[in-house]
């Protein structure tokens, strides 16, 4: 099949492509001219605009929505209008399946902006009648990964972190190469034609338990004490000052630690029963690559 992916440039996207390639002629779309390389054809199109979306989405029978536009300021005006334009170019052209990767804990009654953004997305890309499959993750393992990338960078930077109570919300991390096996499963398959899977790892923790973690993949021991009364937005703008990370992308990621991110339906185990990556083999992985 010809498979087109929006986003390619990504943390998610790039090992996609190689993923995709195996079996499918791969058309990766970036907004900025890309050499073509083995494993996909690089085309240049904006999300947003209609006659670039169009043009690579000529003959294809399958589109990944994997662009985010978290960082900027608008990034949730953004992000709903790359999936209309997606989305209608997509019913225009043909296309038999459009698969996006969501948040998990966008069904929350106390969401925060970013997976708000994540679930309306979501909707904007099902609002033709193209079917849409709905992968929903928690953080993901894996370098590159804002989140991920933020925990590393407090582990390093910091021996003692004075933390908010979001440190003690559950969520389910998901190692890189797991997400990627899932998203390249679904490609063409029926039965997740119109249907949201939820996807995990193998273990359930805080967001503390995490931090511990990878401090001892690190050689570290950091001291961490909660503190109530420090809220999320404050949160965030104390990691901008402690870490490489850019506010308009800590400060949405961080909000959203409120709401617990865990796997409620686990279809997609059945489906596609891949074995998971645990989160100190998934973590120590990213940390090799980093290096």
């Amino acid at each position: 099949m010809k498979v087109v992916v929006f986003g390619a440039t990504g943390t998610v996207g790039r090992p996609l492509l190689a993923e995709l390639a195996r079996a499918h002629q791969v058309i990766a779309v970036s907004r900025k001219e890309q050499a073509d390389q083995g494993d996909a054809t690089w085309k240049k199109a904006d999300a947003t605009d209609a006659a670039s979306v169009r043009r690579v989405l000529e003959g294809a029978q399958v589109a990944y929505s994997l662009v985010h536009s978290l960082g900027a300021a608008d990034f949730e005006a953004e992000d709903l209008r790359a999936a209309e334009t997606t989305a209608r170019a997509a019913e225009r052209a043909g296309v038999r399946q459009l698969v996006y990767l969501g948040g998990l804990g966008d069904d929350s009654a106390d969401l925060s902006p970013h997976l708000h953004s994540r679930r309306e997305t979501g909707f904007r890309l099902a609002s033709t009648s193209v079917p849409v499959t709905t992968l929903r993750a928690a953080i993901v393992i894996g370098r590159g990964s804002a989140a991920f990338e933020t925990i590393v960078s407090l582990v390093d930077r910091l021996p003692a972190m004075v933390t908010p109570r979001w440190v003690s919300t559950r969520t389910q991390p998901v190692a890189l190469p797991d997400v990627v096996s899932y998203l390249a499963g679904v490609c063409g398959l029926e039965p997740a034609l119109g249907t949201a899977f939820d996807v995990g790892g193998p273990e359930v923790m805080t967001y503390r338990a995490m931090m511990e973690r990878i401090a001892l993949l690190r050689g570290k021991r950091p001291f961490i004490l909660e503190l109530p009364l420090l809220t999320p937005y404050l949160s965030s703008l104390w990691l901008h000052l402690v870490t490489p990370m850019n506010a308009g992308v800590t400060r949405p990621l961080i909000e959203g630690l409120r709401n617990e991110t865990v796997v409620r339906d686990d279809r997609i185990r059945r489906l596609l029963p891949i074995e998971l990556t645990s989160f100190d083999e998934a973590a120590r992985l990213a940390l090799d690559e980093r290096r």
